[in-house]
């Protein structure tokens, strides 16, 4: 039985699309990524790295910094007092468990957008609380207090900055990316469109078998009944051994 198959356009574009989802420029391998997600440039790499390492500073200061405040002595209503103090515990304990693991998560994949937006975002929250906090102490704090406080804020406000031009720029490093992959299917797609489908005829048919041949037995050589011939001679047709001759 023969079957044909046809390989359609379709198919052969989408394994097309699908192969070049996975090519593009080759970037420099870093050798201080951990090996997960695509290689990135080194300049990128170092860029994060730089903004990454601005901002664990900048919380190991602000932590030693609200460690410092002495809100009970603050001259203000109790409920006010609680508030901050409530401010300020939730900072701490945002610098200490969520802002390490999300930092930990972007150097694992430093291009990839949605943990480079989460820092972000952490980021912006952090700034909004600090900034309560640090207008409380402005007005029943310290001058010292103040001071450091407010040094910590601006680095978040820079370091926040930076990390909102990063994601600007991956994302239109990303969008070129799609524009040129968009270009490359839409070449493929009208190359194959305009070849006709190739077919394939299978024959899985299979073929009669043929009959055994039986070999037939040898025919044995027979002599007179009644005679033997000598070993070594040729036997006497019948007609010598009977005396007759041929006629003349």
């Amino acid at each position: 039985m023969k079957r044909t198959l046809l390989l359609f356009p379709g198919l052969y574009l989408t394994c097309m699309a699908a192969a070049l989802a996975q090519s593009g420029p080759a970037p420099v391998a870093n050798p201080t990524n951990s090996g997960q997600g695509q290689p990135v440039s080194y300049a990128s790499v170092t860029q994060l790295n730089g903004i990454l390492s601005q901002i664990e500073a900048t919380s190991k200061n602000t932590q030693a910094d609200l460690s410092k405040l002495r809100i009970e002595r603050w001259k203000a209503d109790g409920s006010y007092k609680k508030q901050a103090l409530g401010n300020v515990d939730s900072i701490q304990r945002n610098l200490q468990g969520a802002l390490p693991e999300i930092i930990s998560q972007l150097r694992n994949a430093p291009e990839d957008l949605p943990p480079t937006f989460k820092l972000y975002r952490n980021l912006d929250a952090l700034y909004d609380v600090l900034r309560n906090v640090t207008e409380d102490a402005a007005a029943y704090g310290s001058k010292d207090d103040l001071q450091s406080l407010s040094n910590d804020l601006s680095s978040f406000e820079g370091t926040r900055k930076q990390l909102a031009e990063r994601i600007e720029n991956l994302s239109s490093s990303k969008e070129g990316e799609l524009t040129r992959l968009r270009a490359q299917l839409k070449t493929l797609q009208t190359q194959v469109e305009a070849a006709p489908p190739k077919k394939i005829v299978v024959d899985d048919t299979e073929p009669p078998k043929k009959p055994a041949v039986k070999k037939k037995p040898a025919p044995k050589a027979t002599t007179p009944s009644g005679t033997k011939p000598a070993a070594g001679s040729t036997p006497t047709p019948p007609a010598q051994q009977s005396g007759q001759t041929k006629p003349q």
